[in-house]
């Protein structure tokens, strides 16, 4: 089965994919993943995306998507794959879509999670981290048992630079800009699902699952 998971920082997005491929036993595939394996292989391709990630420069599409074609060209992506932060752009899925018709696949199912921003923006800035043993606490959802302390070793918790709410609410903006135009390219060709990602984890999975066989709510 031949899948793109798609939701906004903070919609649990790493959660399902875990569980998704945990019981279809197919590839987690990320961009991240996709270029470290590539750099690491010393591909030409994965080269030429160290070239531009060495300057801090974005990876262009075209070398992008030819490392994609690289790795849904592996065994392990024979009965299925689920890919995981990409595509970004219309171009990208377009690009998908011609390289998976060279390789004689379809993309099935495109799974969107979908999680109001103000809630992401409660779940992105309530991380605190200890500054002592790097231990990871949620104000909301995991709470230290003494306000600002670790449970662990005593340290102090802080917030990230990056957790605050309004690096979160740009960040968010700009995926959110992003996406859009991607959810209506996949939603006139049928293949998108969106669903309530505010709910529990195993309810999210249960709706997954129902999209998967052809159940969906």
């Amino acid at each position: 089965m031949n899948i793109v998971l798609m939701g906004l920082p903070g919609a649990g997005k790493g959660t399902q994919a875990a569980l998704i491929v945990e019981r279809l036993h197919i590839p987690h595939i990320s961009t991240g993943d996709m270029f470290r394996k590539a750099v690491k292989e010393e591909t030409a391709l994965g080269l030429k995306a160290k070239e531009y990630m060495d300057q801090g420069l974005l990876v262009p599409d075209e070398v992008t998507i030819g490392i994609v074609k690289d790795r849904l060209s592996q065994p392990d992506c024979k009965e299925g794959f689920l890919l995981d932060g990409f595509p970004r752009t219309v171009p990208q899925a377009e690009a998908l879509d011609r390289t998976l018709h060279e390789l004689d696949k379809e993309l099935e199912h495109v799974i969107h999670i979908e999680v109001p921003v103000d809630v992401l923006i409660k779940r992105l800035t309530g991380r605190r981290i200890c500054k002592s043993c790097g231990a990871t606490y949620h104000l909301v959802y995991n709470p230290p048992k003494a306000e600002g302390v670790c449970d662990r070793c005593g340290g102090e918790l802080y917030q990230r630079a990056d957790d605050s709410e309004d690096t979160v609410s740009k960040r968010l903006e700009v995926n959110l800009a992003q996406t859009e135009p991607l959810l209506h390219y996949y939603r006139e060709k049928g293949i998108l699902k969106s669903l309530n990602g505010e709910q529990d984890i195993e309810e999210v999975f249960k709706m997954i699952e129902d999209i998967l066989r052809g159940r969906s709510r």
